[in-house]
């Protein structure tokens, strides 16, 4: 719910920064880096004694990988080496997490921002990389990028994201959410766990803008939660050819228990606090709502839980914010997914919890397929060969398994078939379960 270039970032091609100070959708920067340190410190000392976490010497444990079409990483150039989280930072979740959002390096990027209006008179806002509609193709295959809670185009792990993918030659947008990223409130909603109707909206508007292509998503976080449920409820007919998922709290009801313990509780006053900064630049748009609507409670929210009780499960029509949480679940979209579907989580995610990852239903899927990094940490991913400052270690995978689909899949349309040819091969670094 609500983010690695060498030591020096690489430079980009795309040069002209958009103006911007945010580096992740996680916004610690309202937490004091002494209150932070100090915090992290206090629960690695607790995970040494425990015998987790931090460690003298780090192991390199084989990844989780659940899947009837798992055979097809063998053929993943990224997937050939063990993964090896970063010394020191990669050895403790939280650490890791806060790194990242941090210290990892803001790719500058020139977008073009497009405003669509919703069918409720809702608007959103599309960032699309400037001057793409007159390099690119009318064919070239779109990928549409959907951040994490509050987040936007102005976050690193997306700015990532999108440079990978422009350069393999595709064209990217990123959809933020309603209030995200500047974008703007004309009604008096936001958007939730539960609302696919804005991404169904894109989806639609980007393949009227071009309907030559194929159109495929990545989500993060919240993001990752919406994507999965949009799939689920447009099953076959789903105009996407691929998805991929990463960081997805999918079962909400565990995420919510887990995100008030310990040090999990910076991350949730974090959070508030953007949604609260969000809510209070259209505050006027919810005066004289009925009163179920609790705008005290919102507006002065300490906790995720608090904002989502007080507006959030009110606006999606909710009886509590557990029912919100329980009915706004991805996990509970899995059996219905028919479109290729990547999902990537991090074992000691602290946001997104590995029990609550449905292992049985992907596995029960045969379009789904499941990788679960020993390490990782939220939106952190610090390793591989551009760690600590540059992409996440999952940027090649992502980018590997949408290239796949592309290239590899029947040239039918872009929903026709979910099966994926792989290569049955042994992975020496990937412990399998099919």
């Amino acid at each position: 719910m609500a983010a690695p270039l060498s030591p020096i970032a690489r430079s980009s091609p795309l040069r002209t920064p958009l103006s911007s100070t945010s580096r992740s959708h996680l916004p610690f920067m309202a937490v004091s880096g002494a209150a932070a340190s100090s915090s992290t410190s206090a629960e690695a000392e607790q995970d040494i004694s425990r015998g987790r976490g931090v460690t003298k010497e780090a192991p390199i444990p084989q990844l989780e990988v659940i899947g009837s079409k798992s055979a097809l990483l063998s053929q993943f150039a990224s997937l050939k080496m063990s993964y090896r989280p970063f010394p020191v930072i990669g050895w403790n979740r939280h650490v890791e997490t806060i790194f990242a959002a941090f210290f990892r390096s803001l790719p500058r990027v020139q977008f073009r921002r497009e405003c669509l209006r919703t069918r409720d008179d809702g608007a959103v806002a599309l960032d699309w990389v400037s001057g793409d509609e007159r390099r690119l193709s009318p064919d070239t295959p779109v990928l549409v990028l959907l951040p994490g809670l509050t987040g936007g185009s102005q976050d690193t792990y997306v700015r990532h994201m999108l440079v990978r993918a422009r350069k393999k030659g595709w064209r990217v947008v990123v959809f933020n959410s309603r209030g995200c990223a500047n974008s703007p409130v004309t009604t008096p909603q936001f958007y939730s766990a539960s609302f696919t109707e804005d991404l169904c909206e894109v989806v639609k508007h980007v393949s009227k803008c071009y309907p030559k292509c194929k159109i495929y998503a990545v989500g993060w976080s919240l993001g990752a939660n919406i994507l999965v449920r949009y799939l689920g409820q447009e099953s076959y007919g789903c105009p996407l050819a691929g998805a991929v998922s990463l960081c997805n709290p999918f079962n909400l009801p565990i995420a919510d228990e887990d995100f008030r313990k310990g040090f999990n509780k910076i991350y949730d006053n974090a959070l508030a606090r953007s949604l609260k900064k969000i809510f209070k630049r259209h505050e006027l748009l919810f005066v004289g709502l009925h009163d179920e609507y609790n705008i005290p409670m919102a507006a002065n929210a300490r906790t995720v839980r608090e904002f989502d009780e007080g507006l959030t499960r009110v606006s999606f029509g909710f009886k509590s914010v557990d029912d919100y949480y329980f009915n706004s679940s991805s996990s509970n979209s899995i059996v219905h997914v028919q479109t290729p579907l990547l999902c990537i989580q991090a074992a000691n995610d602290p946001i997104a919890p590995s029990r609550g990852i449905p292992r049985e239903k992907i596995k029960e899927n045969p379009n789904c397929l499941l990788i679960v990094t020993p390490k990782g940490g939220h939106l952190g991913w610090v390793a591989g060969e551009e760690a600590p400052f540059g992409a996440p270690w999952t940027d090649s995978v992502v980018m590997e398994f949408l290239e796949h689909l592309h290239h590899e899949r029947p040239a039918t349309s872009s929903n026709s078939s979910s099966e994926i040819d792989g290569v049955q091969q042994p992975l020496s670094s990937i412990s399998v379960q099919t």
